[in-house]
């Protein structure tokens, strides 16, 4: 049986709604990173984000921090779960 890890989180971020195209662009350029809904004018994202290594994707969730506009990363879900399938 595969042990492989598979984690993933949903973020709020909060940014300044100027911003907000230029944040959803680097944010999307990122593997395994989705804007999953945007609101411009509140400034605010809903954001999932996904991998199998946790330490990837907490460095992720830290680079969304450091997004010229961003003005507020939190961490609403994170799920892990074991990939794979039984082998004889």
């Amino acid at each position: 049986m595969s042990n492989e890890l598979w984690h993933v989180c949903s973020l709020v971020v909060q940014a300044r709604p100027e911003a907000i195209p230029e944040v959803i662009r680097e944010l999307e350029s990122w593997p395994g990173t989705e804007v999953a809904v945007s609101e411009q004018k509140e400034g605010k994202l809903v954001v999932v984000m996904q991998d199998d290594d946790t330490g990837v994707l907490l460095d992720r969730i830290e680079s969304a921090r450091n997004v010229a506009g961003v003005l507020a990363v939190s961490l609403v879900y994170h799920q892990q779960d074991e990939q794979g399938e039984d082998t004889p």
